[in-house]
């Protein structure tokens, strides 16, 4: 069964996207198969990764409502090992639509099922809100990855998801569990950025990953050309910087399934 890590945070500009291709991209290289489910309707994970969600036969609207579908709505991407269920502007009616379904948190959950034996990771990069669509990445997931921005609101920002967190476990998936915290474009000649290090490590002292995604334009360039920092600039400080998260994720082993 794969490894299903929901990228989440409700603030915009973090990295989430970023990161959720990186790390599936660098996973990748180590010839672990990873699916990514853009659970955004702006599309960026589908974008970077070289896939138009708007023009696919089958986009993760489509078969929201018919799991069963869910294997047809696979596509290849720009990058080995890679796979991906894209977005599409139509994700926007989805959360419309899922209000007064019964298990409306669960869908995504379905569409998975039958799915996911056949990779070793499923990455699930959600939009920048507390939704419908988020809520249920945080279902379907059992490890939560948060990328946090080193920024001054950066900890104001993080407070209302981990509250969602807990509401989640509590309530609907009590297998969800922090992966880790991630930093995020980070500055090491700024004193804010060394500032925020300081202040995660305190909250999170065991949560932090060691690696820490440094501020790189080749990162902020690789979107645009449809590819992954691996694909764009393999031997960049960005793709170096993923390529340790990656060896941090497998490192931190799956939590256990209860019986």
């Amino acid at each position: 069964m794969a490894r299903k890590i929901v990228v989440a945070n409700q603030k915009g500009g973090v990295g989430k996207t970023t990161s959720s291709v990186n790390l599936a991209a660098s996973l990748a290289v180590m010839e672990k198969k990873v699916l990514v489910i853009d659970c955004d309707p702006q599309a960026n994970a589908s974008s970077g990764l070289g896939v138009d969600g708007d023009n696919a036969p089958l986009s993760l609207y489509s078969v929201f409502f018919e799991p069963d579908k869910a294997s047809e709505a696979v596509m290849e991407t720009s990058s080995p090992f890679v796979w991906l269920i894209p977005a599409s502007q139509d994700l926007v009616g989805a959360e419309i639509e899922l209000i007064d379904k019964i298990g409306r948190e669960y869908f995504l959950q379905d569409v998975l099922r039958s799915i996911e034996d056949e990779y070793d990771f499923i990455i699930l990069d959600c939009p920048p809100s507390l939704g419908l669509l988020t809520l249920n990445a945080l279902c379907a997931a059992r490890e939560l990855l948060i990328p946090l921005q080193c920024e001054y609101y950066a900890l104001e920002g993080i407070a209302k998801l981990l509250n969602t967190y807990e509401q989640v476990r509590a309530r609907l998936n009590p297998r969800l569990t922090i992966l880790g915290v991630l930093l995020t474009m980070y500055d090491v000649r700024n004193k804010l950025s060394r500032q925020v290090k300081k202040e995660v490590r305190k909250c999170f002292p065991d949560k932090m990953f060691e690696t820490i995604i440094p501020r790189n334009v080749r990162l902020s360039e690789a979107p645009s050309y449809g590819m992954t920092i691996l694909s764009y600039d393999i031997k960049s400080k960005g793709a170096e910087a993923y390529l340790s998260l990656a060896k941090e994720v497998v490192t931190r082993k799956a939590p256990a399934i209860a019986a």
